[in-house]
Formats: C-alpha cells, structure tokens, sequence
C-alpha cells in the first residue's frame, strides 16, 4: 500500500471503531447528533469537498454529490447509522478500487523502469555520467555490468549477455558482441561494453515505448465511451427519479387522504440515490481494459489503447506477412544435392565463388561451408545482375548462380522443384549440382497458426512478394488458408482491401507484419500487430499492437487477453446493471432500506472491482 492508501485505511478502521463505540454508549438527542457527525466527517470529508467543488465547477451529477445529498438527507431524518455507514462503505470500495488500479498499474511501472537516468562518457581517460538525452548521435558510450543500455547502437568492442525481459517478456538472456546492434532499456548482465550511438535518445527504442505506453490510455474503447455516455444521462435521470419519488407519493396522499408520509417517502428517495450510484459501471470498465493492458504488457505486447484491445478480441481473419513474420528472414542452406563430386566440395566451389558478394544468399553458403573462404584463391570474379556469379577459383572456372545462368552459358541442369532459391554450379563447364536455399519458418509458426485457428479465427492468409514455388511450399507447411505470392506492397494493401469486404460487421481483420515495409497495411487493417519489433520504430509508429519479440505464438496469447478483457467488462456491465434495477424496485416500493442501498452500491461495486482485476492475470497454456 502508498501512503493514501495507508492513509485511507487508518480512517476507516477509526470511524468503524467509533461507530461501535457509539452503539454502546448510553447517549440520545443532539448530543448522538454530534457525536455520529465525527465519525461521519473523519469518513466523508473529501467525499463532501468533491461534491462542494463540483457544484461550484458545475460538474453536479456525479457520485460524490449523490454520497453527499445521500448520506446527509440520512442524518437530518434520525439515520445517522446508516448516514455514517454509508459513507465507510463507500470508502471501502474506493480502497479496494485503488489497490487493484495499484496492481494493474504494477506491470506499466515495471516497463516505466526501463528508461535509463544515465550514459556514460569517457573524458580525460575517466568515465562521466550524463544526461542521455545531451548524447549525440555517434558518440562511443560504455555500459557496465548491471547497467541499463541507454541509448540505441551498435557494440565497437566487448561481448556480453543482455537481459530483455522488461521490452520481450521473455527471460532468456541474449548474447552481443562486436558488430551487434543493441537497444536503449536492456541490462547489460555481465561484460563491458563500448556502444557507438545511431539514434538521439528522444528516438530511440526506449523513449518510443515510453510515449506508446502513456499514451495507450487516452485511446478509449467503445465500451468505454458508452458508459461515459451512459453515465451522463443516467445519474441525472436518477436524480430526477429520486426528487419525483420524494414529492409524487406524499403530494398524491395528501390529496387523496389529507395525510403526507414525507419522511419516508424522502428516506425512500434518499435509499434510491445511493442505489443508483455509477460506481461499479463508471470504475470497473476502465479498470478491465487497463489490467488487460498491464498484464499483456508484462509478456512483452503493448496495446496502444483499451479500443485495440477491444477490436482484437473480435478478430476473424488474420493476415500474414512472410518474410520476418512465419519466417526467420534469413536464408539458409536446407539442402545440397551434388552431381559427380562431394558435398563438401560442392560447397566449396560455392562459397568461394560467393566469397566477394555481401548478398544474403552468398551469406548463407559461407556459413552453411563452416569456413572462411580463402580469397586468394579467388580471381576473375565477373557478377552477372539477375543470373549469378563466375569466378576462377584455385586455377577452375566456377560458375554459381540461378537457372538462366546455367542456360546463358549452354549447360544443362537439374531442377529440385521445391520451394525456395536454388544456386546451381558449374565447374570447367560440367554441372556438378545444386543447393537450395530457403527462408526456414521460425519455431513457433506453425503452432501460432493452429493456435489462431483454435481460439476462433476463422480465416488465415498469407501474403508475400516470393515466388509462387517458394509461398506456396511455406503455405502448405504453416497450413494457412489462403496464399498470395509476388505481391508489391501495394498489391498487399489491395488483398487486405479485399479481405475487409469479406468481414461481418463485428468481425475484425488483423493483419501481422514486420512493421518496416508493411506499414500502409499495418495501418489499413482494423488492427496492426508489429512482429519481431524490438528495436524497430517502424513497428512502434504504424502498429496498434507491437510485439516485443519475434514469436509468433504471441499473437495468439494477444487475443486471449483481449477476448478474457472483453469477457470480465461484459460481466460487470450485466451484473451491476441488474442488481441495480432490482434494487431500484425494492428501494422505490420501501423493501430495500439503506443497507440494501450500501450493497446495491458499494459492495456491487467492490465485486465489479475484484472480477476487473482479474484481467491482470495473463491467460497461459501451452501456447503462451
């Protein structure tokens, strides 16, 4: 607990204490009177400054004016139990509501945490510690052991582990060295590290995450703005409803019997206020989406508001990108098929020829050979644009490259007819095989799309700018329902178009992306998700929802906590609506006294409050 929380309590433990005091002490008439209006002031002072400052500022119907005519009526006809109780177990509710928005606020905090207070400078030989934000782009910082990343860039020298988990959710450490990028809100666990900046701090990952975060709040759901909406016809409606029922009754007894029970019918009025206060409605919707938020958070997806959240729990199609999304993003090696030499020779012809070429594909062939090549082997390196390489390497002619290489220079061939890019080579002239290349589908893929499909979503495509050979061949493996392949990034935003007319009126399209070149569609679709977006501001600035990792399983778990979000907030809709209804009834009628109302009112609203926090418990299964 804070302070006002600590605070809070104190008061409520020292006006329940009075009150049995109270109800032993042998006292009558005024004296009870003032005696009941101490514990009732040391309860309710703030709640009847609100009330006095909202008159004033013209914000009368709210729930702290109905406590306060309430509980105040209660005194003035002789309630004063009830009056003072009334007020206790109002405040015990604000308690309970303040604890669990303390334990939804727990997980954003956490991720407050990652900001860091300082870079360190070397000057003169001695390390200085200053302001990220005076850093410039460029400069060389260190990071000790212990210590928060502040600023993006890249590691000039040491090799270290970095812990995540505040960005991810996940607790695996990941290991840098030279040459890695590393972004601003890791902890650098055990090495020292010398980092050269690439972002201001105002533009790194850290600061963006910050902005979305604090942000995410003012993005309301329409579940949301509805009870805004309904709040401020309903407490003025009561009210009136409250002041009919105070005069109606008696005025029509007085004209049919000469005789008005004005006090009980005002006691009924004063029973039908407290019942009909918002609390439960007004607190405990907000509250879901924010523990929804919170606990989505701490497994490393950001929602950017409570209306994302919202649209995701009605997702009925979702879309893929490929490359970086399914798949790792980066070619490897799956086979090597030779024609009248080894294996191992094949790749040696291969990643020599290649050796010269930063191409993501000659990469692959040097790590799949496991050595560096030795370039002094390697002369007349001759690159044929859209074919492939030719080069002498160890006194042969080696030629390395796609189909129309081999056909350019008059050899046959053989053809896998797999998917994925295959590099043929020729040695001297004579085909001596092929490797094939492909862009391999992350762990978790296939399992994320089952998921999907398992927790309701009712079409999945994929949609790519490969080859049709190679889109279909993952297709078929992630069991997708649909496949698009040679899409530009145009032609992608046109297919979502198209899925979109496809969607029922409370069926969403979610469509997954790495966040850098599916932003128009990130932007099109009801709901954006950004994968792989660590360190990617891309990702951060067109998704609705941003991934911290790259696991695709995430997407699944993002949709059970917005589906188990959506279900507590229609819980507490249904249930504090008829309870209060029923009570209403009763209250107008005179069974429901003003205990009745302290449950209509607080303790609907604690239950409401309770079942809200159950939103921050992370739905988790296999899956997640």
């Amino acid at each position: 607990m804070n302070k006002k929380q600590k605070k809070m309590l104190l008061r409520i433990i020292g006006t329940a204490v009075l009150l049995i005091a109270l109800a032993f002490l042998p006292i009558d008439g005024r004296i009870k009177t003032v005696c009941y209006l101490i514990p009732y002031l040391l309860i309710g002072y703030d709640i009847l400054r609100k009330a006095f400052l909202g008159i004033i500022h013209g914000q009368v119907f709210d729930e702290n004016f109905l406590m306060a005519v309430a509980t105040v009526g209660a005194i003035g006809i002789g309630e004063m139990v009830e009056g003072v109780a009334v007020m206790l177990f109002y405040q015990i509710g604000e308690l309970f509501q303040s604890c669990a928005v303390g334990r939804s606020r727990k997980n954003i905090t956490a991720l407050m945490d990652i900001r860091p207070d300082y870079a360190n400078i070397e000057q003169n030989g001695q390390l200085v510690q200053v302001d990220p934000d005076e850093v410039e782009t460029g400069t060389v910082i260190v990071v000790k052991p212990g210590e928060k990343v502040p600023i993006d860039g890249v590691i000039t020298e040491g090799e270290t582990s970095l812990n995540t988990s505040a960005l991810t959710g996940e607790s695996v450490p990941r290991e840098v060295r030279q040459g890695d990028e590393v972004i601003s809100g890791c902890i650098n666990l055990s090495g020292l590290i010398r980092v050269r900046t690439t972002k201001e701090f105002g533009e790194s990952t850290v600061s963006k995450i910050l902005e979305l975060v604090e942000n995410s709040s003012m993005k309301k759901s329409r579940s949301e703005n509805f009870i805004t909406r309904f709040a401020k016809v309903y407490t003025p409606a009561v009210c009136l409803g409250a002041v009919l029922l105070a005069l109606l009754p008696p005025l029509v007894q007085m004209l049919a019997h000469g005789n008005a029970d004005w006090i009980v019918w005002f006691a009924r009025a004063l029973t039908f206020l407290v019942i009909s206060c918002p609390c439960a409605l007004v607190i405990s919707i907000p509250l879901s989406f924010f523990g929804g938020i919170g606990g989505a958070s701490a497994r490393g997806v950001l929602v950017k508001g409570s209306n994302y959240l919202e649209a995701l729990a009605s997702a009925g199609i979702v879309v893929f990108d490929k490359t970086g999304t399914m798949t790792k993003g980066v070619f490897e090696v799956i086979k090597v098929k030779p024609a009248g030499v080894s294996e191992e020779e094949l790749l040696y012809y291969a990643a020599h020829a290649e050796s010269y070429s930063t191409h993501p594909i000659a990469e692959s062939l040097i790590r799949a050979y496991g050595k560096n090549p030795d370039t002094a082997l390697v002369g007349e390196v001759e690159e044929i644009s859209g074919h492939g390489v030719t080069a002498r390497v160890d006194g042969k002619i080696v030629a390395a490259g796609n189909r129309r290489l081999m056909e350019r220079l008059h050899i046959p061939c053989d053809e896998s007819g797999e998917g994925g890019t295959e590099v043929h080579l020729a040695l001297n002239g004579s085909y001596i095989g092929y490797i094939l290349i492909a862009d391999v589908l992350k762990p978790t893929a296939v399992e994320a799309v089952h998921a999907l499909k398992e927790s309701g979503v009712r079409k999945t495509v994929m949609l790519t700018g490969d080859a049709k050979v190679a889109a279909e061949a993952i297709a078929a493996e992630l069991s997708v329902d649909e496949v698009k392949s040679g899409l530009l990034p145009g032609d992608k935003v046109d297919e979502v178009e198209r899925l979109l007319a496809e969607t029922g009126k409370k069926e969403k399209l979610v469509f997954v992306g790495d966040g850098i070149n599916d932003a128009p569609v990130l932007s099109r679709a009801d709901v954006g998700i950004a994968m792989g977006a660590l360190g990617s501001d891309a990702a951060i600035e067109a998704a609705d929802v941003v991934l911290m990792d790259d696991d695709p399983l995430k997407i699944a778990l993002a949709m059970r906590i917005a589906r188990k979000t959506l279900r507590i907030v229609y819980e507490n809709i249904v249930f504090a609506l008829a309870v209060k209804a029923l009570c209403l009834v009763f209250g107008a009628f005179g069974v429901a006294d003003m205990w009745w109302a302290i449950f209509a009112d607080v303790g609907v609203m604690v239950l409401a409050v309770l079942n809200a926090a159950r939103a921050l418990a992370v739905p988790r299964s296999r899956m997640a």
